[in-house]
């Protein structure tokens, strides 16, 4: 299987209290070097508490964020300095909020029009054969396209969301949230949209999302990010019936379930470390039930068991 992704070193930093002169205050990193494959047709969700780097993550892969160290390769090729336009015929961008995203001054057709038009130079009679395939393909009507977004519910927003990004004949979607602000049982047409559309085009999607019931559903594989460092990655179907990282275990004792009281979780404190104070060694020892001295003086880096689950932890479950 050939690589669509793959992320070298990658991190994200951000000046913290700005001065007219001088350096700032201090950095908050959002993402730390990170190093990550993403394989040709799969999806592979990204989860994590609020904060932990996902959205910044996600941004820098599509050149919305220009990353302070390390390199994306799509295909092969490197895209950290490449034009805007490159980055968007290789990959897109399906948003949390799908009406805010929607340009409200304009009308359905000339958002589909965008992309073809700066992207591949389409005339006008290709545009709307164009447009006519992926409305079909989105089980959307031609007649919406001259209306504007706040005619549409959420769930009609969000299906031309995804066929803005397919318009730009992108082959990897980055999906950020992509049901989170929608109705539950239109979540489940979501998500089957964007299952029939991967076999039909040939897509590679990273998931992020909160929800672990969905994360598990929709994935291939999935990621543990936690205050912006990869924690544990495996299978979708193993990494939460059995953790190896104690912090992807809290996030799958978190999670609500029909049936079961939601318990406290096992680690007395619940909040992310300060990002202006980061702790020393493994971050994620102040909340943890197992830390040891080492965990309070070394940070763990990712290691590989015989199963071919990877984590960052020096006492795994």
């Amino acid at each position: 299987m050939n690589e669509a992704l793959k992320l070298t070193g990658l991190s994200k930093s951000f000046p913290v209290g700005k001065r007219l002169l001088g350096p700032p205050r201090g950095m908050v990193h959002a993402v730390q070097p990170l190093t990550l494959t993403v394989q040709t047709g799969e999806t592979l969700g990204i989860v994590g508490e609020s904060g932990c780097g996902k959205s910044t993550l996600a941004k820098m892969l599509v050149g919305l964020l220009p990353p302070t160290t390390g390199q994306i390769e799509i295909e092969g090729a490197v895209l950290d300095n490449a034009d805007p336009a490159v980055f968007g015929k290789r990959i897109q961008y399906v948003f949390q909020d799908p009406i805010s995203s929607l340009n409200p001054r304009k009308t359905i057709r000339q958002i589909m029009e965008t992309p073809l038009r700066k992207l591949h130079n389409l005339d006008k009679a290709a545009r709307a054969a164009r447009i006519r395939e992926i409305f079909a393909a989105v089980n959307l009507r031609e007649e919406f396209l001259d209306r504007y977004p706040h005619e549409f519910s959420g769930g009609q927003a969000q299906r031309i969301g995804i066929a803005r990004a397919l318009a730009a004949e992108a082959r990897i979607l980055i999906l950020d949230e992509p049901v989170s602000a929608l109705d539950v049982s239109v979540q489940a047409q979501v998500l089957n949209l964007l299952a029939d559309l991967k076999k039909e085009f040939g897509l590679t999607y990273l998931f992020i999302s909160h929800d672990l019931a969905v994360v598990e559903a929709v994935s291939d594989r999935v990621a543990v990010l936690y205050f912006g460092s990869i924690v544990e990655v495996g299978s979708a179907r193993e990494i939460f019936a059995n953790p190896r990282h104690p912090y992807t275990a809290l996030l799958a004792q978190s999670a609500p379930e029909v049936g079961r009281p939601i318990a406290a979780p096992e680690s007395a404190e619940t909040e992310l470390p300060d990002p202006l104070s980061p702790p020393v060694g493994c971050a994620f020892n102040e909340r943890c039930a197992f830390a040891t001295y080492r965990c309070r003086r070394e940070e763990p880096s990712l290691t590989t068991d015989q199963s071919g689950r990877e984590f960052a932890c020096f006492n795994p479950r």
